[in-house]
């Protein structure tokens, strides 16, 4: 497993750049149309007069599968012809192509092929071995990859198969079901044998006694074993052996002489330099022994007289000749945690060193990198596969929760890379990304690199969009996403997230913790963007699925942040947004409006995000007419000067006093303030489409005007708001409604406010939207009064830099 995390000089982290190669095949794989076109049919033909050479086509596959999308029949049809392609070694993760697209495949005469989590492929195709398996130098047939093996689980019959491919070196099986007629005896150039997980049954290894070549047996979750040691110890060149276990549950792992059985190994397999036994109890009790040990302190078949101090007794041998590698993890008395261990690099779970070890071995053990949590257990032998992996990032997990990760680079790299090379199994992606959490939570956002921070991103959409029913999965990603700078770090994969927070916040248990922390993510999201991702925001359905969290709340009677949050991002959405503020009418939103108003009359904060909704849609001049009927314009109105603004006069002396004073208000009269404030934000603009416009008798519009003017006049000038401009246009083309000068009122009282509180954005903004000019006009027409004007010059004052203090 390479390792592409780097720990930079000045602290930080961040990923190796993409070569200029990888960057060419980046962008032909984003755009297949440079080489293909697609038929009616959906599959791609290579363009006529193309033909692409072994190294590119090797690599396209390799490249499509990283940055696109999995691999299926319609992409594989590029290499419908071997004149004009040409493909060698050929590595599939997460394909869903056919038996069809695969014989498309080995047509090529592959020198090497590798399937993991190659679900539709079936046993059906194992025919396809003996027709194009002679070119094979390398095969290895991953998890879920069934074309030697029934894809049932529970299925121990086996497949009746002879490996027809006479120059293979490398053979790489998992859970295959061995038949006792299989031939190994032909694959004379066989060097290294993974039979992950496989169910040996009648077959013996002394078939394997006969390779020449063989220096690597896998046999990694094959149990039992015992009674195949003595074919393992004749085959004598062997320099890596795997007896290791994920499990030591009914009794796996544990042999009757563990000391002398790993002797006999030893004694056997000289040429030994990696040695797997984890999960088993052949590293013994822990007891250590030395030249002068007797046969009180060991069993007196095992001689130790000749060799240094070890606390391994089955290892003796090795004492002055130590193992390159030597597997203990979770072995039984935790031998990883003995002093004298005669290896140079050990896997276990001592310490942080011992389990970036594992995890460096293990990275294609899914079932090795997490301890499975409490209650998982190991439902087939794919799980088994994986458990070992499993374990290793659950350590990881525990590491970086409780203790403190040194080598951080290296453990992220084991994280993404887990991830990455296992994402359909879920266990694997609901530990990898608590993991990740870990790592990122409380780090400046600055110590990770762009392309860094951006692959972390990747990984947990791709676990989340995965397994997007498991709300475990998601709580997760959700969690680890807030530890990023929102919308900025995920603007590269808006469109993706968003998917998938609705998800969340519309397909999960209601009230719980994964719709809370979806809605908050969604609402972040829609707060600072742009009106094309607004306009996306619209067109997947946000705001019908706001109103239908609001409409389930309502027939409860409850209200909670869910709701508050909901109608704020609707807010949000429809900012600068007509056609979302026409799609908020379309769904009956102000039915809904009028119902939370009822249901919930003393929720100020519930107010103010409804009420600033209600303004962007009344900003929109072909929508306002929805707005003109008694019942809307009533509500309005009293919303102005009622109780919810907690400045009316004799309602509260105490606050009268702060205004009056010029004090900042408090929390619950902040929100008091902005829903009066934007009451009157919507009248003014329903007002200033002219006396015309006004269709109903009661209230009449010049009492609402009047009532309105009353209200301004109350406020607070130096009154904060949490509220983000990014346009002046609709409060500016107000300034220039002479008609009505009290929608001027507003207007220039909104400017004064907001360049007075937050000066160094807003001054600015005022000067870019030609408002300096607009407001000079307004001062030099006769029709606005003097307040008005007054209240104008304070605008000009304060962005042309005067620090004058002003009452409001």
């Amino acid at each position: 497993m390479s390792c592409r995390v780097r720990l930079m000089e000045d602290g930080s982290l961040d990923q190796e750049p993409l070569t200029l190669k990888e960057i060419a095949y980046q962008m032909l794989c984003n755009n297949l149309d440079i080489i293909s076109s697609q038929g009616p049919d959906g599959q791609r033909v290579l363009n006529a007069g193309i033909v692409l050479p072994n190294e590119i086509c090797d690599g396209f596959l390799e490249n499509y599968q990283r940055f696109s999308r999995p691999l299926d029949d319609s992409v594989i049809r590029l290499f419908e012809d071997p004149q004009r392609t040409s493909l060698k070694i050929v590595n599939l993760r997460n394909s869903t192509l056919s038996s069809v697209g695969l014989e498309t495949l080995m047509r090529h005469k592959l020198f090497a092929l590798s399937m993991w989590y190659c679900d539709i492929i079936t046993v059906a195709s194992h025919h396809l071995l003996s027709h194009y398996g002679d070119s094979l130098r390398s095969l290895e047939l991953g998890i879920s990859s069934h074309l030697l093996q029934n894809p049932e689980p529970n299925e121990k019959e086996p497949v009746d198969f002879q490996l027809t491919c006479p120059h293979l070196r490398r053979l790489v099986l998992n859970g295959v079901v061995m038949h006792h007629r299989l031939q190994f005896a032909h694959l004379h150039d066989l060097g290294h044998l993974d039979l992950t997980s496989c169910i040996l049954a009648n077959f013996s290894l002394e078939a394997l006694v006969s390779l020449p070549n063989l220096h690597t047996l896998i046999l990694f979750n094959v149990w039992p074993i015992a009674n195949q040691l003595h074919a393992i110890c004749c085959l004598r060149r062997l320099c890596t052996l795997d007896i290791s276990i994920s499990s030591s549950g009914n009794g796996q792992g544990t042999y009757d002489l563990p000391d002398q059985t790993l002797e006999m190994l030893m004694d056997n397999l000289r040429h030994l330099t990696h040695l797997d036994i984890s999960g088993t109890n052949l590293a013994g009790n822990g007891t250590a022994t030395k030249e002068s040990t007797n046969s009180n302190g060991v069993l007196p078949s095992i001689k130790f007289e000749k060799y240094a101090l070890t606390d391994i007794p089955g290892l003796a041998s090795r004492t002055q000749r130590p193992l390159q590698f030597l597997g203990l993890y979770h072995t039984a008395h935790w031998a990883c945690k003995r002093h004298d261990i005669p290896a140079l690099e050990v896997a276990g779970d001592a310490n942080e060193q011992q389990i970036l070890t594992a995890a460096r071995y293990y990275h294609d053990r899914p079932v090795l990198l997490t301890r499975v949590r409490s209650g998982l257990r190991c439902f087939s032998c794919i799980c088994l596969e994986i458990f070992r992996l499993l374990q290793v990032l659950n350590d990881l997990y525990h590491l970086f929760r409780f203790e403190n990760c040194k080598d951080i680079h290296t453990a992220l790299d084991v994280v993404l890379s887990a991830m990455d090379r296992h994402l359909k199994f879920k266990h694997m992606q609901i530990s990898g990304s608590a993991t990740l959490f870990y790592i990122v939570k409380g780090r400046d956002r600055s110590k990770f690199g762009t392309l860094l921070r951006n692959h972390i991103i990747l990984t947990l959409l791709n676990g989340m969009e995965m397994h997007l029913t498991d709300d475990t999965m998601l709580r997760n990603g959700y969690l680890t996403l807030t530890q990023f700078h929102m919308p900025v770090d995920v603007l590269f994969e808006y469109e993706r997230l968003i998917k998938i927070l609705l998800h969340g916040v519309s397909k999960t248990e209601q009230e719980g913790f994964v719709q809370r922390i979806a809605i908050y993510l969604l609402n972040t999201l829609a707060c600072q963007v742009d009106g094309r991702q607004k306009l996306f925001l619209g067109e997947l359905g946000v705001v019908s699925t706001m109103l239908m969290l609001i409409k389930d709340r309502l027939n409860r009677s409850v209200f909670d942040d869910v709701m508050e949050v909901a109608w704020s991002t609707m807010w949000n959405v429809t900012d600068e947004t007509a056609i979302n503020c026409k799609r908020f009418l379309d769904v009956r939103g102000m039915e809904y409006f009028l119902k939370c108003l009822h249901t919930f009359p003393d929720r100020e904060e519930l107010l103010r995000n409804m009420m600033g909704l209600l303004g962007n849609v009344a900003e929109v001049k072909w929508l306002r007419p929805n707005l003109m009927t008694q019942e809307f314009i009533e509500v309005f109105a009293r919303l102005l000067d009622s109780l919810s603004d907690g400045i009316e006069v004799g309602a509260n002396t105490s606050l009268l006093s702060k205004v009056d004073e010029g004090k900042n208000l408090g929390p619950n009269e902040s929100w008091r303030f902005q829903v009066s404030y934007n009451a009157a934000g919507v009248l003014a603009h329903i007002a200033s489409d002219g006396a015309d416009a006004w269709t109903i008798k009661t209230p009449t519009r010049e009492n609402v005007l009047e009532r309105m003017v009353a209200a301004i006049q109350r406020w607070n000038l130096k009154s904060e708001r949490n509220i983000n401009y990014r346009s002046f246009e609709p409060i500016l083309s107000l300034v220039r409604c002479y008609e009505t000068p009290q929608c001027q009122h507003w207007a220039v009282w909104a400017l004064a406010n907001l360049t007075q509180v937050y000066p160094e954005k807003y001054c600015q903004l005022v000067e870019q939207e030609n408002g300096i000019q607009i407001l000079n006009e307004l001062i030099e027409h006769e029709s606005p009064y003097s307040e008005i004007k007054r209240i104008a010059r304070l605008v000009i004052e304060q962005c042309d830099g005067s620090e004058r203090m002003v009452e409001g």
